[in-house]
């Protein structure tokens, strides 16, 4: 293997391990623990030095001696690769910047929750008004919202209304979604589906900063 080559091949490899211990949203962290000094029961290694420098093809014996006197750990970070490819590392201080990977993405897990406002046909201004800001409050929240309006004995011969009251809505908040099913009878209701113009991540990140500005301001 020439040199060029090789130098891709471990970039490959250090690339995975990166990508193991990756902050990605919506992505389960292996929990799946390399083996580590004496459990590296093969002949040969080709051997990644603690400073990130490429020691070459090795024993393990030799290997695991270069580990000890390091002070760290000898861990096989490319099981598959022939040879396998094995790295001197502070195994623990690895562990424990993992975990704190797989804390911080679960914490940034975003879940999108479809909210539902029902309207009636004949809302009073009022009260269109007061669903209108529960609405975008939702839609800026980086939440969906499922729009009903309901039809009422006579009312189901008039599907135009609740169309139009429908459109109305969606022209109303504009400003904070826009619509993501357009307006589809159902049987006696009529259904709309608005969705945010944000995203949930960053609605969510929005409010942490708004948040931590007024506690600033309160001290």
């Amino acid at each position: 293997m020439g040199w060029s080559r090789f130098t891709g091949f471990i970039s490959r490899v250090l690339a995975a391990l990166s990508l193991q211990s990756s902050n990605l949203k919506g992505r389960v962290i292996s929990t799946t623990e390399p083996r580590i000094n004496d459990r590296i029961r093969i002949p040969e290694v080709r051997l990644i030095g603690a400073a990130g420098e490429q020691v070459g093809v090795v024993a393990i014996d030799v290997a695991l001696r270069l580990a000890e006197e390091s002070g760290f750990d000898l861990v096989e970070i490319a099981p598959d690769a022939q040879p396998p490819v094995c790295k001197i590392m502070d195994f623990g201080k690895y562990k424990y910047e993992i975990a704190q990977k797989a804390r911080e993405a679960r914490q940034n897990q975003t879940h999108i929750v479809v909210k539902e406002i029902r309207l009636g046909l004949k809302i009073e201004n009022h009260d269109y008004e007061t669903k209108k800001n529960h609405i975008e409050k939702f839609l800026l929240g980086g939440d969906k919202v499922k729009v009903t309006v309901q039809f009422k004995g006579r009312e189901q011969t008039r599907p135009e209304i609740g169309f139009r009251l429908l459109q109305r809505l969606a022209e109303d908040v504009a400003g904070t979604g826009f619509v993501e099913f357009a307006p589809k009878r159902e049987g006696r209701s009529m259904t709309m589906v608005l969705g945010p113009l944000k995203k949930k991540s960053e609605a969510v990140a929005e409010a942490k900063r708004r948040a931590a500005a007024v506690k600033n301001e309160q001290k």
